[in-house]
């Protein structure tokens, strides 16, 4: 069962999303069925790629007290997930460059690739305050997942993963997803936002009933 997740590198949505998606996916007795591909979305794609304050952006954009609303109330979800967020380290950045670093991913090494490279940024990200707008940090994260990381600054340097994000963006907007993370499956059914474990559960059984395990 194909299953494209919309996510953002600078999404805390996404990484708890993802964490829960995953124990979900773990406990299927069909979970071998399961592909996934991640795909790009920005959620503040007017970013730098210059490190700027994440605090002032956010409270800017949602009022004052945003920031701090947001790291209390994703603290405590993302503890139960084993997720241990820093915002007082996240830096606000562009993530184009790290969409592509995710494209170059699948395209080297298909979903588990893709899927340890995802797994990666959000940790360098949330929990390591990494620049992931820098080549050299996106170059790292490519080696650390056991990739060639000449071979990924190459294709970040040349951009030849960005018409594939520019794809993914444009595919989000006819889709009308207005926020991520956002699981599609199989192009039919779409799933919003970082579901509990059990509802998770709940979609992926009642889709493959309806979409692959029928006649």
């Amino acid at each position: 069962m194909r299953i494209d997740i919309w996510s953002d590198v600078v999404c805390p949505w996404c990484y708890l999303g993802k964490r829960r998606f995953e124990r979900a996916v773990t406990g299927l007795a069909w979970r071998d069925e399961v592909e996934v591909r991640w795909r790009a979305y920005q959620l503040d794609p007017g970013a730098s790629r210059e490190p700027g304050d994440l605090r002032a952006s956010l409270d800017r954009k949602y009022g004052p007290g945003a920031f701090d609303g947001m790291v209390r109330r994703l603290g405590e979800l993302g503890a139960a997930e084993g997720i241990g967020y820093r915002f007082d380290r996240a830096l606000r950045v562009n993530t184009l460059e790290a969409h592509q670093l995710v494209a170059w991913a699948w395209a080297t090494g298909g979903a588990a690739a893709q899927d340890d490279v995802v797994e990666r940024l959000f940790r360098a990200y949330f929990e390591e305050g990494a620049n992931v707008a820098d080549p050299a940090t996106l170059a790292a994260v490519a080696d650390a997942a056991g990739l060639d990381a000449d071979d990924a600054a190459r294709a970040l340097g040349d951009g030849r993963f960005a018409g594939e994000v520019a794809e993914d963006l444009a595919a989000a907007r006819e889709r009308e997803l207005t926020g991520v993370p956002a699981f599609v499956i199989e192009d039919r059914l779409l799933v919003p936002g970082a579901q509990e474990v059990e509802t998770f559960t709940a979609v992926l059984e009642r889709a493959r009933q309806r979409f692959v395990a029928s006649p």
